[in-house]
């Protein structure tokens, strides 16, 4: 149990865990993981029985990490300390432990909610908003992500290099254990009108952001592959259309200008794509589990500093040519005065072709970096 300034609440929590022990005949321990209690939790848990392990770094996730790594048995249960969950009735967790499973989570919504234990930002909004953009971002079957009464074995949470100290600790877990092909099951379980009289340690929506920046992060098709691509191939299509003219759409007219912002689109985009696509290979140099399909296993084979350099080099040399084909045909006129919207018109995919050429060259000598073998410690 994370534990920061709970004594309202913790008493009735450790009771009804070892209560759970004594019931079912498990061999167990409660294990406080306090965050610096200054109302004299932890002297309320040793005379319980309890043993405290004190965590320094400050944070939900800090603290059950401390607990975990210093807990004991084969399997962990971990859960608030604020009477909200029901440490007396564990037995549906035990059971797809012992059945194999690596990771159990207890689901609210199929359990029971009790009138005034979720606020309805969280209920309705917050929960399976957040439950659903996990979903769809990873392989998981999770209903309920966030629920702070889960099991699993020690031996395999240990093992995916969990790291976060805040409160995205609760999605991490779901993460990193969907992607590391853990045996993951969902179990109903209540939640309660926590028994504390002052206000909870959550923040909505600072927390709420939290745990939405760490699906994105960690998911880097959605946050930038998947809208690069698109702005990339808006602006490519866009700019080329307009390179052989202007159009009108009803009463609306495109022109040069339009194909300037249509350049800083297609720029933009091809940036957002190089960077999912740098932050995957570093991922899967470094052994982070991120998501990785086949098709990206086929493009990481091929993405190298020697092809990065002669697709960058092709790029820009197209371009390049282009701009001293319009230089020749000036100089043949004599250097005189140019039609300068259709100078422009032509000088945009030239000056967007070598950009991309050395954007391209450059995220092929990252990817040099990436490849030069090392000794680690």
């Amino acid at each position: 149990m994370p534990c920061l300034n709970e004594a309202e609440t913790l008493a009735t929590c450790i009771r009804k865990a070892q209560g759970y022990f004594e019931r079912s005949g498990v061999v167990g321990e409660v294990v406080i993981a306090d965050n610096g209690s200054t109302d004299g939790s932890q002297d309320i848990a040793r005379e319980l029985g309890a043993r405290v392990v004190d965590v320094a770094e400050k944070g939900y996730g800090s603290a059950l990490m401390g607990g975990i790594e210093a807990a004991l048995g084969e399997y962990v249960i971990m859960g608030d300390a604020d009477d909200s969950y029901d440490f007396s009735d564990l037995d549906p967790f035990l059971e797809r432990l012992r059945a194999g499973d690596d990771l159990v989570m207890g689901n609210r919504f199929r359990g029971g909610i009790a009138p005034g234990a979720m606020p309805p930002l969280h209920k309705y909004l917050g929960n399976p908003v957040l439950s659903f953009v996990g979903r769809l971002f990873f392989p998981s079957q999770i209903r309920d992500f966030h629920c702070g009464l889960r099991g699993f074995k020690r031996e395999s949470i240990m093992s995916i290099g969990l790291i976060t100290t805040g409160m995205e600790f609760a999605s991490e877990v779901v993460v990193k254990s969907t992607l590391a092909g853990l045996k993951i099951s969902e179990v109903p379980t209540t939640l309660a009108k926590d028994g504390r009289s002052r206000p909870p340690h959550l923040r909505s929506w600072r927390d709420g952001w939290r745990h939405l920046r760490f699906l994105l992060i960690f998911s880097p098709r959605w946050l930038f592959l998947y809208p690069g691509a698109a702005a990339f191939l808006l602006g490519l299509i866009g700019s080329i259309i307009l390179a052989f003219g202007p159009i009108e759409v009803g009463t609306i007219g495109f022109n040069v200008s339009t194909q300037v912002y249509l350049l800083a689109l297609t720029i933009v985009g091809y940036q957002a794509v190089l960077f999912a696509l740098l932050a995957k290979l570093y991922a899967r140099h470094e052994g982070f589990f991120i998501p990785r399909s086949a098709a990206f296993e086929r493009v990481a084979e091929r993405a190298t500093l020697e092809s990065g350099a002669i697709v960058g080099v092709a790029l820009f040399l197209i371009g390049f040519v282009i701009g001293v084909v319009q230089f020749t045909a000036w100089a043949a006129a004599g250097f005189g005065e140019q039609q300068v919207v259709d100078t422009v018109r032509l000088a945009i995919p030239a000056a967007l072709l070598m950009i991309l050429g050395v954007q391209t060259i450059m995220a092929g000598m990252f990817l040099g970096i990436l490849s030069v073998p090392v000794r680690r410690r």
